[in-house]
């Protein structure tokens, strides 16, 4: 597609900031999934006893690493039904200097869609499962969700920039830094 009746803007986020604001929304889905979990549910620590000790005190850091890889595949995936290319359009890597893994859409994608593939992962591993560990009593599913939610920190700073935009508009990831170019209709 040709844009030159487009006119181009960077926008950019600050990593620094995001990690902040990871920490304001922790705080905020705490409040909003674990206060409901008690009241319903009260709370418990699971008792832990010697038989695989390792591997049950490896595992919340195995899960940790699959959840951040599965964040970033289904941006992928996203990205991917949008895309014209299709996965021939996505890049995954990592911003070494704040340890930031991302995903990447090398191709402009219209704003609606863009918006989709950004707050998936928020919504398939943040909200779902809270809302799910909190239906049936789950607090392991809960803080699973609890954690991914504030972990779309970056996702959520992105979109309170571009969900103002013309829908119709197309935005496109920044190739190296922690946001996006946008194209505006002239």
């Amino acid at each position: 597609m040709e844009f030159d009746n487009f006119v181009k803007e960077k926008k950019i986020i600050d990593l620094h900031k995001a990690n902040g604001e990871a920490l304001k929304y922790l705080a905020f889905f705490m409040v909003i999934f674990s206060v409901p979990f008690y009241f319903i549910w009260g709370f418990a620590l699971p008792k832990l006893n010697s038989e695989y000790l390792i591997l049950k005190a490896l595992s919340p850091l195995i899960i940790l690493l699959l959840g951040i890889v599965a964040h970033e595949l289904i941006h992928g995936i996203f990205f991917a039904l949008y895309a014209s290319k299709g996965i021939k359009s996505i890049k995954f890597g990592i911003l070494w200097k704040m340890l930031t893994p991302y995903c990447h859409c090398k191709e402009p994608l219209k704003i609606k869609q863009y918006i989709i593939a950004l707050l998936a992962p928020l919504l398939i591993l943040g909200i779902i499962p809270s809302i799910i560990g909190l239906a049936i009593g789950n607090g392991l599913l809960l803080i699973f969700g609890i954690f991914f939610s504030s972990a779309a920190a970056g996702d959520l700073m992105i979109y309170f920039l571009i969900r103002k935009e013309n829908p119709e508009d197309y935005v496109q990831d920044h190739p190296s830094e922690a946001g996006y170019y946008i194209f505006r209709k002239k």
